[in-house]
């Protein structure tokens, strides 16, 4: 046999094993993939970091059975929380259009669910239903756009400045939104990102009543005083029909709920021309309340320049309020709130807050918990890198057990006074 052939043979032969042996490698490679049940199982697993739950997200959705079918942002915001098994499964399927169909539900779950199923086509078949339509300005030129929605959801708009000044912020919430199918939009000819205080009042009949928007804590200083935006203006340029009083009062200021609203007593020191029953009076037939409660402010300016009621306590029903650890204000705070509590028969759910002002900051609203977004069966609350966040949550997660929970890091904007109460408007069409 000639030196060629023996060449030729041996590089056949070695060619040959070489094929082989990819292939070996390739099948125990294989068979080395985690099966996409058993990836569920760990997704589903109680104290999981949520880093974690979305590195197995993100295997999981590389899988043949979902074909990268899970949506990036989705996988972003992922938080396991403490739901269960279906709970995640279903919540999987209806936040990015995957069908569960049997394959899925046995690949998955490990087992079929007509149940889920039907509670898919279900919710599909509700979301297609459009309901009614609100109208809202789509230009500077006056154009308008339909946008469908659902009748009795809440929309919740923000100022097109939240955009353009903090983008990566904006971004994260509208992601969480858009998640849980919550309607939003953008507000044209805003001066600031402050929305929920230069915008109406909807009062339980659906009415829209637009303040005076001249706050005190904006005069004085011109770089401020050009921040305050025209409320005639806003209300064309975003067609937003309302009854306008000469009342100077700002939308963080006031909370409603059923027959009750709550303010700050601020309200009484930016209408001094106005009697305090005079005020009352005209609030209660205003905002179709019967009870008008009023709750002490931080008498220092320095310390809370606005004096929002929203920036110390939320409704989570007419007898109840969430708030500020009461333990921790200062003497005349918790005796005023006390003899609120005791006036009306309230019970009071203490939050945690923290203080972190500084000279570069002065205004910063870091530390406060309770200025959280509430939109539907939704809330969103600011989280702040801090032991707090966890308590904070599971007081939100106890106090209201039938809403989904979302956190989200809003800390720049934080820093400049507000948070997520302050830079939404919330309204119901």
């Amino acid at each position: 046999m000639s030196i060629e052939s023996i060449i030729g043979i041996t590089s056949g032969l070695i060619g040959i094993v070489s094929a082989v042996c990819g292939r070996i490698i390739w099948m125990r490679n294989k068979l080395k993939e985690i099966p996409t049940s058993e990836l569920f199982n760990q997704l589903t697993q109680k104290d999981l970091r949520n880093e974690e739950c979305r590195k197995i997200l993100r295997k999981l959705n590389k899988s043949t059975l979902l074909n990268n079918r899970i949506k990036d942002n989705y996988i972003q915001n992922f938080a396991l929380e403490n739901r269960k098994r279906e709970a995640v499964f279903f919540d999987i399927c209806d936040s990015n259009d995957i069908e569960p169909t049997y394959e899925i539900c046995k690949g998955l779950l490990n087992y079929d669910s007509a149940s889920l199923r039907n509670k898919y086509q279900q919710k599909r078949g509700e979301k297609g239903e459009v309901l009614a339509k609100a109208t809202v300005s789509m230009s500077n030129q006056g154009e308008k756009e339909e946008l469908p929605i659902q009748q009795g959801k809440q929309i919740v708009y923000m100022s097109e400045l939240l955009k353009t000044k903090f983008p990566q912020t904006c971004s994260r919430l509208v992601q969480i939104l858009e998640k849980h199918n919550v309607k939003y939009n953008f507000l044209k000819g805003t001066k600031d990102i402050w929305c929920r205080d230069y915008l109406p009042i909807q009062t339980k009949s659906g009415k829209l009543i637009q303040f005076k928007y001249d706050p005190s804590y904006l005069k004085g200083n011109k770089e401020l005083e050009e921040t305050r935006s025209d409320v005639k203006k806003v209300c064309k340029d975003n067609n937003i029909k309302a009854q306008f009083s000469d009342i100077n009062l700002d939308g963080g200021n006031v909370l409603i709920c059923e027959d009750r609203a709550i303010l700050s007593d601020r309200l009484f020191s930016e209408n001094p021309n106005k009697s305090k029953e005079d005020l009352l009076n005209e609030l209660k037939e205003l905002l179709e309340c019967n009870e008008i409660i009023i709750i002490p402010a931080l008498r220092s300016k320095e310390e809370d320049f606005t004096g929002h009621a929203d920036g110390m306590v939320r409704f989570v029903n007419r007898n109840t309020l969430i708030g500020n650890r009461l333990a921790d204000e200062y003497q005349y705070i918790q005796k005023g709130m006390k003899k609120v509590l005791d006036e009306y028969g309230m019970e009071y759910i203490d939050m945690p807050f923290f203080v972190t002002k500084d000279r570069e900051h002065p205004d910063s609203a870091i530390g406060i918990y309770i200025n959280y977004l509430e939109v539907n069966n939704l809330i969103v609350m600011p989280i702040f890198g801090r032991d707090e966040d966890n308590v904070a949550y599971d007081i939100i997660q106890k106090t209201f057990p039938n809403k989904i929970i979302e956190r989200i890091d809003y800390n720049d904007v934080a820093l400049e006074g507000g948070l997520l109460n302050c830079t939404t408007w919330v309204v119901t069409p």
